[in-house]
């Protein structure tokens, strides 16, 4: 117990999934948690769930001014903030030909420019009182390989995964006692995975097929994931920075 006691962490895309499952571990290791999502009912009914230790604010990636807000308000209401998970995004298929100019800008705007804004502004506010502190971008094993139907999703993800590396180096060599890194999930048992599955013509052929993808032969859990970054916002993780931690059942090593 206490992994990150006396830390202070905003995650974003905290509401469901991977962000919900990251909030509840760190809490339950001593930690401070901010979660910001659009989805106000589900983020506030899992900020009653935390308890006292958990704060919801609403929240848009894509602005600069909320951006702003929210890290502002994270100091105001908790002192400092210390661990920044950017866990919010989206994915949705499409090839270079039948993917619109707007899908895929839509893309970069959550995925890639809200990730950067969130560095910017928690670099700022963790810079203040040099204590650890970690930045934790959530990329994808797309953005490491990628696939025919990936051409949007698989450019962010990548984006993002050099963009890590970039804040690592940055920070490093200002001197700042701020890591940066990127963590890669496989198929995750999420809205984003499963709700795609339910919607298939055949759900279960298109969970076969998709459990044929898997050297395991399963989907992940989100405290698969969740536990990774727990290590990486702890100071166990104090000399790692600037990698990508790839949990994926094995696929990117076929």
């Amino acid at each position: 117990m206490g992994r990150v006691a006396g830390k202070v962490a905003l995650i974003t895309g905290g509401a469901s999934g991977l962000g919900l499952a990251t909030a509840r571990l760190m809490v339950g290791e001593g930690a401070k948690v901010v979660i910001t999502d659009l989805q106000k009912d589900k983020g506030e009914s899992a900020a009653r769930e935390l308890g006292k230790d958990a704060l919801f604010l609403s929240h848009d990636v894509t602005s600069e001014t909320r951006w702003q807000e929210v890290v502002a308000e994270t100091e105001k209401h908790f002192g400092k903030l210390h661990v920044l998970v950017n866990s919010a995004g989206i994915g949705t298929e499409g090839t270079i030909e039948n993917t619109s100019l707007a899908d895929f800008k839509k893309m970069m705007a959550i995925n890639v420019e809200g990730t950067f804004l969130g560095c910017k502004y928690a670099i700022a506010a963790m810079k203040k009182h040099s204590e650890p502190s970690s930045i934790i971008n959530i990329s994808s094993v797309a953005g490491i390989v990628s696939g025919f139907q990936m051409a949007a999703y698989s450019a962010s993800k990548g984006a993002v995964r050099l963009l890590s590396k970039s804040v690592a180096l940055h920070c490093a060599r200002a001197g700042y006692n701020i890591r940066s890194n990127s963590v890669h999930p496989a198929f995750i048992s999420t809205p984003m995975v499963e709700a795609p599955l339910a919607q298939a013509e055949d759900p279960d052929k298109a969970r076969k097929r998709l459990l044929r993808m898997v050297p395991m032969g399963k989907i992940g859990e989100p405290n698969d994931i969740g536990y990774v970054i727990l290590y990486l916002a702890s100071d166990e993780s104090k000399f790692t920075t600037g990698t990508e931690m790839v949990v994926d059942g094995g696929c990117t090593a076929m």
